[in-house]
């Protein structure tokens, strides 16, 4: 059986819902917690490329002061989004190397991956193919994080908690964005502009987040329901009784136990033992399947064309947008942007998603990020020649438009928390919830595929988007994706 979405509960009350108060345990939340820091890999590198990129070290590295402004929008569009391209690989192999090597060894290649990748990219001296392979190669390792964390969690956790679980995962996609978007802030004021140390400390924090995860892997135990499908019943059951702290024979794990071999036995006669063509097969031709892949496709193509990742992703460049001036200033406030992400993917966790329900998150979410959006948008039509510079003169807001500047920015701190209720919490809830266990990894691999491909999509265009109507013709003419020589 699927799991399906559960009635919600107030995590603060877990002694209420009928569970033994051993199965709470610190060996549960350590293994959640371990495998949760996965979600740091998207966290960290949204909040620092773009800080990176702007370092006047870096700058001069790639020679960046030689291009036009168009070409100068596509360089940096490609470098950000690089990683985006790796990913879509890397999700799309995910689940062949997690039912091939089990969830651990998927999570220790992953690490590797994204390592070797942040290696090449800091080692690369101003060489913009180096960089563009680096930042492929750990998105590679990147793509593969939100398909092994979120099953993992989701396998591990009791049912009745596996919502917030699963969004101890989101959440630490946003203590990624703070800790990048502050070390960006706090190298910019102590360490200046103009070194290597500017842009390679806070590009270390890849590594040691990567290095940290392989680290824990090694006291972690492999998931019990990958155990079944791979017949090894016995060590099923000792490790489910260790996550739960009680005896092997205590009924409680029996009945999670013998409820995963039933599914499993089920879904196999089924599909006749098939092998990876029968999960695909399963996958789309099973009406309630099919709905389901639907549904999380469906998803991940809102929830990434919602433009929050964006936003992440080009904060900087769209604070400086709305009015803010001064580099240190520019990324205090994109600091504080982060900070009202992490404390809204708590707020979520702990006392929304579980408690008021799926349906109704996603819905105030939406909500908050199309008013936040509407407003944004309706400020910057209102005032047309924001960002422009006229004969070395940047336009200057006056003190109306100043006041609806603040309003805007003010928005985007509203659609950051609407986007962390809504699209980003369930966007992995739906993956981890929905499907059977035979095509659990398959489903969500192709669901975060889709994710990374349209992420790529409005992360390439934005640079462009942001450049002065007067470099439209160039970009009229084909040279929207350019690469320059």
């Amino acid at each position: 059986m699927a799991g399906g979405v559960k009635k919600p509960v107030n995590i603060f009350k877990l002694k209420n819902l009928g569970e033994p108060k051993e199965v709470f345990n610190w060996r549960l939340w350590f293994a959640v917690i371990s495998f949760g820091l996965l979600g740091a890999a998207r966290g960290v590198d949204e909040g620092l490329i773009s800080g990176a990129f702007n370092s006047k070290d870096f700058q001069s590295r790639i020679h960046y002061g030689l291009y036009s402004k168009t070409e100068q929008a596509n360089i940096k569009a490609n470098v950000s989004s690089m990683v985006q391209i790796g990913s879509v690989g890397g999700a799309l192999f995910a689940f062949l190397i997690c039912d091939k090597i089990g969830r651990i060894w998927a999570t220790r290649q992953l690490c590797v991956l994204w390592i070797f990748g942040i290696a090449i990219f800091m080692g690369s001296n101003g060489n913009l193919g180096a960089i563009y392979a680096g930042r492929f190669i750990a998105g590679l390792g990147v793509g593969q994080t939100p398909v092994v964390g979120p099953v993992y969690i989701a396998e591990i956790a009791p049912a009745s908690i596996r919502g917030f679980c699963t969004c101890i995962f989101t959440g630490f996609v946003y203590l990624g964005i703070v800790l990048a978007y502050f070390t960006n802030y706090g190298c910019q004021v102590n360490l200046g502009d103009t070194t290597p140390s500017r842009w390679l400390v806070p590009t270390s924090l890849h590594i040691i987040f990567a290095g940290l995860i392989f680290i824990l892997t090694f006291f972690q135990y492999e998931s019990p329901r990958y155990l079944v499908k791979q017949g090894k019943n016995e060590k099923a059951l000792e490790v489910m009784a260790r996550l739960r702290h009680l005896p092997e024979d205590h009924e409680y794990v029996s009945r999670e136990i013998n409820a995963i071999t039933v599914a499993h036995h089920e879904e196999m006669e089924a599909t006749k033992g098939a092998g990876w063509l029968g999960v695909i097969k399963e996958a789309f031709t099973i009406p309630s399947n099919l709905y389901r892949v639907g549904l999380t496709i469906g998803a991940q193509i809102m929830s990434q064309w919602s433009g929050a990742g964006s936003i992440t992703l080009y904060a900087p460049d769209l604070f400086e947008l709305l009015g803010i001036t001064g580099t240190n200033e520019n990324l205090l406030i994109t600091a504080v942007f982060g900070i009202v992400k992490l404390v809204a993917a708590v707020l979520c966790a702990l006392f929304l998603v579980d408690v008021i329900g799926r349906k109704r998150s996603l819905l105030i979410g939406i909500t908050l990020q199309a008013i936040a959006m509407i407003y944004v948008a309706g400020f910057l039509t209102a005032v047309p020649g924001l960002g422009n510079v006229s004969k070395g003169v940047a336009y200057h807001l006056d003190s109306a438009e100043l006041a609806a500047s603040r309003g805007a920015i003010a928005m985007i701190y509203v659609s950051g928390f609407g986007w962390a209720l809504g699209w980003n919490s369930m966007q992995y809830l739906l993956t981890a919830e929905l499907f059977p266990l035979r095509i659990r990894a398959f489903c969500t691999s192709l669901a975060m595929t889709f994710h990374f491909a349209n992420q790529y999509g409005n992360s390439r265009a934005v640079p462009n988007l942001l450049l002065p109507v007067s470099n439209g013709e160039s970009l009229r003419k084909g040279r929207f994706g350019s690469l320059p020589r």
